[in-house]
């Protein structure tokens, strides 16, 4: 009888077809065509070997901690905000992009401890706070899930935290660069559990994508 199929959770958006790609580098029957506007939420590789999750880039990490999936594709960006407790044994090498604490371009020389009441707008709270608490500054946290640049602009927030890759929307927006949180790209995570239990196929995954993974 041959071994069930490894559920891999794949997040929607900006991780999704280098994920796809990567996943058909390393041998494994993506379907064709497949898509993450596709109504269909559970797809099985052609091979049989895999049982894609097409989901919410923020779910990934719950699906993969709880169990539901043995593996997931996502930005380690999401990973780390979510804090939740999976393994991450390989960066795959594309999405790349950083998170960084921008501010109008005209007080973005301005030290951050020097700002009374700081406030800050960011669709990554935890980390947001760890980064201020880090450095001893008080801040009022301002979650957004919008189009987080224009905080500033409306006035609602001082300064903001948000992912960026070339900082051109940053520039259009009168907004600069302070300090980077993070640099994130996409990343492999696994349950501990089939860590162990599916050993084989979770070390399949990892030896296959490893081999394909562009530096």
């Amino acid at each position: 009888m041959s071994a069930p199929p490894l559920t891999v959770a794949l997040a929607k958006g900006k991780v999704f077809d280098g994920a796809l790609r990567r996943l058909s580098e390393a041998g494994y029957g993506v379907p064709p065509g497949l898509s993450d506007s596709s109504r269909r939420l559970v797809v099985d590789s052609l091979d049989g070997r895999l049982r894609l999750l097409l989901v919410k880039g923020g779910d990934v990490p719950t699906y993969v901690e709880y169990g539901a999936a043995d593996a997931g594709i996502v930005g380690h960006d999401i990973v780390a905000e979510s804090g939740r407790d999976v393994l991450e044994p390989l960066r795959l090498g594309f999405a790349r992009c950083r998170l960084v604490i921008a501010a109008p371009t005209e007080r973005a020389g301005q030290p951050l401890h020097r700002r009374m009441a700081l406030r800050v707008g960011t669709k990554y709270p935890r980390l947001t706070r760890a980064y201020f608490e880090d450095r001893g500054l008080s801040v009022d946290i301002i979650p957004l899930s919008g189009s987080v640049e224009l905080g500033p602009l409306a006035g609602l927030a001082d300064v903001i935290v948000d992912m960026v890759e070339t900082g051109a929307t940053l520039k259009e927006n009168h907004l600069a660069e302070v300090d980077t949180l993070l640099e994130s790209e996409a990343v492999l995570i696994v349950n501990r559990a089939s860590h162990t239990l599916k050993a084989d196929a979770v070390g399949e995954l990892v030896a296959g994508l490893s081999a394909v993974v562009v530096v």
